[in-house]
């Protein structure tokens, strides 16, 4: 019927939605994929430990809201050109699948020049290799896919259309689940949380023992020594059990600190271990990466530590 081809505000932002889904999957998933390449071929020039948690986090998340959108959407505006043929003719179609068509390309040969760049300032080879691979992977299914839909050829071939949605729904699956091998499931990245709370606490308490024995000359009898009204501060408690970190003090400028963790530093930090660099000095009361400093299994640890009377000297007292 003539009223069909009318251009119609559920049309335009059906069609509006599933392109504004595509590019949140497809930059989620290409995000997704980059960091799994990073963490199968590990640089050693940045260093340390890198991690990996929030980056991946964030994709796999926008990929498990985005994706299923994607499906809806597609299915929908599929299904509605099926029933009525004219609405493959329609304006916002054509126009919406030629941009997504186009921006395809241009964001192809964007990170084409941006790979190929960081390839030739001394990137790992095989990482180029493998993320020029899913570049392609990714936006030549994409090109096939809506170049063909732009052609009507899906709300021609429903069989079709089903599988290519189940293949790409697995494929997107697999690519979710392998996440949680790096990160975790949400209990474990708690505990990683709890502990990496526990580590920057000892950092903190460590460095009030420090400023404390520059000004006093010994270390404090207890921790509760350390509370100052004026700053503010007082000894923080293990995050999970509320009780006390484990202190005493072994002999003149050497004390031990203790903490029971649940997780080992490797897990804790999110990271994939890399041969270590030297680390710059951290500030008191900074937050530094987990090192060989603070490495600690699972359960109870404790960190010795001797202060370096000619590191920190005692500060005289003014008169």
């Amino acid at each position: 019927m003539e009223h069909n081809n009318k251009f119609s505000a559920v049309d335009f932002f059906l069609y509006l939605g599933m392109v504004a889904a595509l590019y949140v999957s497809v930059g989620s998933i290409l995000a997704l994929l980059f960091e799994y390449v990073d963490a199968l071929f590990p640089d050693p020039l940045e260093g340390g430990y890198r991690s990996f948690s929030g980056s991946i986090r964030f994709a796999m998340s926008a990929l498990i809201v985005a994706f299923p959108l994607l499906l809806v959407f597609t299915r929908i505006t599929n299904t509605r050109a099926r029933a009525e043929e004219a609405k493959l003719n329609l304006a916002v179609r054509k126009i919406l699948l030629s941009l997504t068509l186009f921006i395809a390309g241009a964001v192809v040969a964007g990170d084409l020049v941006v790979l190929i760049n960081t390839f030739l300032g001394g990137d790992l080879t095989l990482r180029f290799l493998s993320k020029v691979a899913v570049v392609l992977v990714v936006f030549s299914a994409v090109f096939a896919y809506y170049f063909k839909d732009l052609k009507g050829y899906w709300q021609k071939n429903e069989g079709s259309a089903k599988m290519v949605g189940w293949i790409s729904g697995v494929a997107i699956l697999v690519a979710i689940v392998s996440g949680f091998f790096i990160i975790g499931s949400p209990w474990v990245q708690r505990d990683m949380r709890f502990d990496e709370r526990r580590v920057s606490d000892l950092q903190n308490i460590q460095w009030q023992i420090v400023n404390y024995w520059q000004q006093k000359g010994a270390v404090p009898a207890t921790l509760a020594d350390l509370q100052d009204s004026i700053s503010g501060f007082r000894a923080p408690k293990d995050p999970a059990t509320g009780g006390a970190y484990g202190y005493r003090v072994l002999e003149a400028g050497v004390f031990e600190l203790c903490a029971t963790f649940t997780l080992t530093n490797e897990q804790t930090s999110n990271t994939v271990p890399w041969p270590a660099a030297p680390q710059p000095a951290t500030k008191p009361g900074a937050r530094e990466s987990i090192d060989e400093n603070w490495a600690h299994g699972a359960g109870e640890v404790c960190f010795e530590r001797t202060i370096d009377p000619d590191l920190y000297p005692i500060r005289p007292m003014k008169q």
